[in-house]
């Protein structure tokens, strides 16, 4: 089915409206965005050891933001366009997101990543709510320092309790997926947590586990009950 079809790939689902709450890197989109902006920095093999390390729970999410974001000074800020660019969508992403909207279902963005890359993708997925850390640019150039607050997992949680009540859907009704640690308090406290291709640490803790296409969550529980 195309990604940008609207008829659904499953009946629609009976009973209330759920919420999901989705993770982009590694999750929506195939890439780790700071490891594709690493790379036309010099410093890409520095970035994926913390990015591998702070993903295992290793480091703090807020320290590792930092650190690798650092290594990104002096970068031109045209280097979002050509990011976005390269940035590819799971498989089954773009047919999730079309049967949601058949759904009638909410769909939002919590990142880690980039508000600059995160924006533009969701607004091309017709995607309106989302959250991501914002990248400092001065003079066109990246300063090599964040600016708002940093979404570490504790800002997903709260996300995900913001969007449920903006969308007036119960927090029993709503439905997380990701693949890090930096998504375990999200995962947790969401009516049902879907690791997706995640690390081992989020496998144990998630309420399901899937592997392969993104829109192989639709044959899970909460998409199928009427409950």
């Amino acid at each position: 089915m195309s990604p940008t079809t609207s008829e659904p790939s499953t009946p629609p689902a009976p009973g209330p409206r759920r919420l999901v709450v989705m993770d982009v890197d590694s999750t929506l989109i195939t890439a780790e965005v700071i490891e594709l902006l690493a790379a036309r920095a010099g410093s890409l093999d520095e970035v994926a050891e913390i990015t591998d390390r702070a993903m295992r729970g290793e480091l703090d999410f807020a320290q590792s933001l930092h650190q690798r974001v650092a290594t990104l000074a002096g970068l031109r800020a045209t280097v979002f366009d050509e990011v976005l660019g390269e940035v590819e969508l799971t498989p089954g992403a773009g047919e999730l997101v079309a049967e949601l909207a058949a759904r009638d279902w909410p769909l939002a963005l919590v990142s880690g990543g980039f508000l600059e890359v995160v924006a533009p993708l969701a607004a091309g997925l017709g995607i309106t709510r989302y959250r991501a850390n914002g990248l400092e640019v001065s003079d066109g150039v990246l300063t090599g320092r964040v600016h708002g607050p940093v979404i570490d997992r504790a800002a997903k949680a709260h996300a995900l309790h913001e969007f449920a009540a903006e969308v007036g859907v119960p927090l029993d009704r709503t439905i997380a997926i990701g693949d890090g640690a930096n998504d375990l308090d999200m995962l947790d406290q969401a009516g049902f947590g879907i690791a997706f291709n995640a690390k081992p640490l989020v496998c144990g803790q998630a309420d399901a586990v899937v592997r392969g296409r993104l829109d192989d969550v639709l044959a899970l529980p909460p998409f199928t009950s009427a409950g």
